[in-house]
């Protein structure tokens, strides 16, 4: 389909959720300008164009102009309902951040082989997953990537408190590779 006018090829429409996410990435991009003058430097006796916080600069203006520029835009335009439905979709989002908050915590005291096999296996039936095979292949998984991770790759993850418990012969098996 062809637009008629020049109206018609540049109309926007809002969609549910626009103006409270135009709005949060306003305020974010102000943050980071508010943020500059902290975190970039100005080297003297350097060029304009090497300085080491130019582009970062432009980057932030270009996202402050663009934020506000879509916060306009959104404000301008027709409402549609289902504007908290869609954050509440959002919010809900945040549920896995939590779970992998939870396992950055465990895995100091678990260690990194039983929280990770643990993780996919609970991410797998949290997923909606309840067959034997399914979390049999989210247990191997997790192995799989323990094993791939500390021992091959050699990888520096701190080790779970319980390994203390075990025998000398295994916690020190378990310490370099588990």
């Amino acid at each position: 389909m062809i637009a008629r006018t020049l109206q018609d090829m540049f109309k926007r429409y809002r969609r549910p959720g626009d103006i409270v996410f135009a709005v949060l990435f306003l305020a974010f991009s102000v943050f980071l300008l508010s943020q500059l003058g902290e975190q970039t430097q100005v080297v003297k006796r350097t060029k304009w164009f090497a300085q080491p916080g130019l582009w970062p600069t432009v980057a932030v203006w270009c996202m402050v102009l663009f934020s506000f520029l879509h916060w306009l835009s959104s404000a301008l335009s027709d409402r549609i309902d289902g504007r908290w439905a869609e954050v509440g979709f959002w919010v809900r989002s945040l549920e896995y951040v939590a779970y992998f908050l939870i396992y950055v915590l465990l895995v100091p005291q678990l260690g990194y082989l039983p929280s990770t096999m643990l993780f996919a296996v609970f991410l797998t039936l949290r997923s909606g997953f309840r067959g034997s095979g399914a979390i049999g292949i989210a247990a191997l998984f997790g192995f799989v990537v323990t094993i791939v991770f500390r021992a091959f790759l050699q990888v520096k993850i701190p080790a779970g408190a319980v390994y203390e418990y075990l025998p000398d012969s295994i916690r020190a098996f378990a310490l370099t590779y588990l």
